[in-house]
């Protein structure tokens, strides 16, 4: 079976990187097809976005559920409808629990804005302005139960210049999660697809 790898995408806003990873997939010789966008959150703007580009997209209201393990339970039947082999957060800014992480045990991605293992959580462009640093960047990686600590897949850097606030820097960076986020996921989806032919 050597088929593009069918990927869901998670996002909770506009998902500009969720646009890149479409159009990216939009090359028929892409190893990955976006199968399907899951938001948790109805009127996340990144939803339309999937719709226009012709991919499948749901909103799952996070808060109309019990609790977090019946969300991910929704989650999952979703994701396991679309036939996804592969998860892609983008933007989705909710904490995985251990047991959906563990299920999708390297098979989950996410990137984050920051040069991993420094910097990992929130505020990321503030944070390296305030320690003066001299480069930032932003790191695709596989989740696990610890936040942001996952084995590293691949990383952009930018330099930080002088009379950057954390908007410039910020957008600097974003202009390097696009690219880089694409490449990550050829990357992995080659991998996958290069063990279905050991089976």
């Amino acid at each position: 079976m050597t088929g593009r790898v069918r990927t869901g995408v998670l996002i909770s806003g506009r998902g500009s990187n969720m646009s890149a990873l479409i159009e990216a997939a939009r090359n028929k010789d892409f190893p990955a097809e976006i199968a399907l966008v899951l938001s948790d959150k109805p009127q996340a703007a990144g939803i339309r976005a999937a719709q226009l580009a012709g991919v499948a997209a749901l909103g799952l209201d996070a808060k109309r559920f019990a609790g977090k393990p019946e969300f991910e339970a929704a989650m999952t039947v979703a994701l396991a409808a679309a036939e996804a082999e592969l998860i892609c957060l983008a933007g989705f800014m909710r904490i995985l629990s251990p047991a959906f992480v563990e299920r999708w045990r390297g098979r989950i991605l996410n990137i984050h804005p920051s040069l991993l293992p420094d910097l990992r959580g929130l505020q990321t462009h503030e944070r390296a302005l305030a320690e003066g640093r001299a480069e930032h960047g932003c790191t695709v990686h596989f989740v696990t139960a610890d936040l942001d600590a996952g084995p590293i897949v691949a990383q952009a850097r930018v330099p930080v210049l002088p009379g950057d606030d954390a908007d410039r820097l910020a957008a600097r960076v974003l202009v390097e999660e696009h690219r880089l986020y694409p490449e990550a996921l050829a990357t992995v989806a080659r991998a996958i697809r290069a063990g279905r032919g050991a089976e």
